[in-house]
């Protein structure tokens, strides 16, 4: 039924969890893997017109971004390898989470996104929001969710 499973990862804990259970469901159902860590554009902070000395440049900022996502990219392609399944996996950027996961779930021709969620509900879920359940109100592409 699905072919190319997409596993997005943020390096949480939660996600590791997610990870392990996304390529469990793709071997049993013999789907390739597509992996995604999304980064959102650098904001700069200041105080104003104090400029912390550490901020880094965006550029800085950027490279240090994507070797985070390789990382933890990483994580995905590894537990693909142990269980023989085809994977590709990219550091996107994009403007919101959701909409780089989405994004990414397009482009690789996914037909399903695997994704984590922390389950939060009442007050919390409503001012915290929720990347999963943003990506389950704008995809057109079927979403799984593991808790």
């Amino acid at each position: 039924m699905f072919k190319n499973i997409l596993i997005p990862t943020d390096g949480s804990k939660l996600s590791a969890k997610s990870i392990k259970s996304g390529v469990a469901f793709a071997k049993s159902i013999k789907a390739e893997i597509t992996g995604c860590y999304v980064v959102e554009p650098f904001q700069p902070y200041y105080f104003g017109d104090y400029i912390p000395p550490d901020m880094p440049t965006p550029k800085e900022f950027e490279r240090h971004a994507r070797e985070a996502g390789e990382k933890y990219l990483e994580q995905i392609a590894s537990a693909a390898r142990v269980a023989r399944l085809k994977y590709r996996g990219s550091v996107v950027m994009a403007d919101t989470p959701y909409a780089g996961i989405i994004d990414a779930a397009r482009k690789a021709k996914c037909d399903l996104i695997f994704m984590a969620s922390h389950g939060r509900r009442g007050l919390s879920g409503i001012l915290l929001g929720s990347e999963t359940h943003k990506v389950l109100t704008h995809s057109k592409i079927p979403v799984l969710v593991y808790r």
